[in-house]
């Protein structure tokens, strides 16, 4: 019996009597407490001067803090706490990074109840609260919120894990996509078609040069603080310093934490923890990542609550799945959903509904790869 990470409760999967293979990561010491963790990247940071000796850093000086939304399992009040006991005496703005998705509802992020800080909630469709800094090289338009120019200092923050096409979250991408207009955004989000655009690579991943080249545009000093997760989803390290150098060694460290290899078989199970199962928007990371795994002709079951639903669904079936998941797959693949949503729903998706994963199993024989947290995981396919 295996049970899957499913959405508010577990799944359970009964593999009796079949070839299977369970792709799980390497376990991981215990991690240290996160307050040292963030307190010894902030004494080095990585690239730049220690945060509080920035020329930009002076009492009163106007500090943008930008944390992720809802959607991301990170810890936002660690990260506020760290920062807010090295800078005593400046002007808060914590800015929400939701973008594309909108507003984010602000209980479940954990921020201290004291923040003493505006609240930037931010709206990726609002034009208004936006700001024109050019074009990168490979056209995507630079507009962000204004909060990150009518700034001293910009503070990202976030953690360090796998990501489908952008190589890893965290970065850059707090800022950009973070708090980018949602339309210049889904134009770098069609890089993800490029080669290099995969999980693991930061380097000569064009979806990542351009989010860099994106972020270089902003007028403002930058600091990062990053947590760096492994697959049991608690931070067992941390970076801190200039965006582009920090994130770098964080992501070299993440990297063989997350990274698994099996040979690729008929029948792939596929699944992962809340909020990456909160909606097919999100469950479509654990599909992307996967995909190297499935043989040609295979089925790939997609196990996902989706208590929220499937999302936008134009943007879920065209500008996800269509350019972003599919094509990844071997010829002949089909994804079924076993999900809450109803056989009515799942028929507007690209995917097939499925009542259950017994019922997939029950028609297709062969080898199974179950992969219980598998947007977490940079997944290699042996040949």
């Amino acid at each position: 019996m295996v049970e899957l990470p499913y959405g508010r409760t577990a799944y359970p999967l009964e593999l009796a009597g079949r070839d299977v293979t369970v792709l799980t990561p390497a376990p991981l010491p215990p991690a240290r407490p996160l307050e040292e963790l963030l307190d010894e990247a902030l004494d080095a940071p990585i690239g730049a001067p220690t945060l509080e000796s920035l020329p930009s850093v002076r009492p009163g000086a106007r500090i943008t803090l930008i944390v992720s939304d809802a959607s991301r399992a990170e810890p936002r009040g660690a990260f506020v706490r760290a920062l807010r006991a090295r800078l005593p005496a400046v002007e808060w703005t914590i800015a929400i990074a939701t973008g594309t998705h909108g507003p984010s509802a602000l209980e479940p992020l954990g921020l201290p109840s004291d923040l003493g800080a505006r609240i930037i909630n931010h709206d990726g469709h609002r034009s208004e609260d936006l700001v024109d800094l050019g074009t990168t090289a490979r056209g995507t338009p630079v507009r962000v919120h204004r909060c990150v120019v009518d700034a001293d200092l910009v503070i990202a923050t976030g953690c360090i894990r796998p990501h489908y096409f952008a190589g890893f979250g965290a970065g850059v991408k707090a800022i950009f996509p973070g708090l980018g207009e949602a339309s210049a955004i889904r134009a770098n989000h069609a890089l993800k078609t490029e080669r290099g655009a995969r999980a693991g690579i930061v380097d000569g991943n064009p979806c990542r040069a351009d989010l860099e080249d994106a972020v270089s545009r902003v007028p403002t000093p930058t600091f990062l603080l990053d947590g760096v997760c492994a697959p049991d989803n608690r931070v067992h390290a941390a970076v801190a310093g200039d965006l582009r150098a920090a994130f770098r060694r964080g992501a070299e460290l993440a990297r063989p934490w997350f990274t698994v290899r099996s040979a690729p078989a008929p029948v792939v199970i596929a699944s992962d923890a809340l909020p990456v199962t909160a909606s097919l928007y999100q469950a479509a990371k654990i599909a992307a990542a996967v995909a190297p795994l499935v043989e040609a002709n295979g089925t790939l079951v997609l196990v996902a609550e989706c208590p929220d639903g499937t999302g936008p669904l134009a943007v879920v079936n065209e500008a996800i799945f269509r350019i972003g998941v599919l094509p990844r797959l071997a010829p002949g693949v089909s994804i079924r959903l076993v999900s809450s949503l109803s056989p009515q729903t799942v028929a507007d998706t690209l995917l097939d509904y499925a009542g259950s994963v017994a019922s997939v199993l029950a028609e297709r024989r062969g080898r199974v790869v179950v992969v219980p947290r598998a947007s977490q995981l940079i997944v290699e396919g042996d040949s």
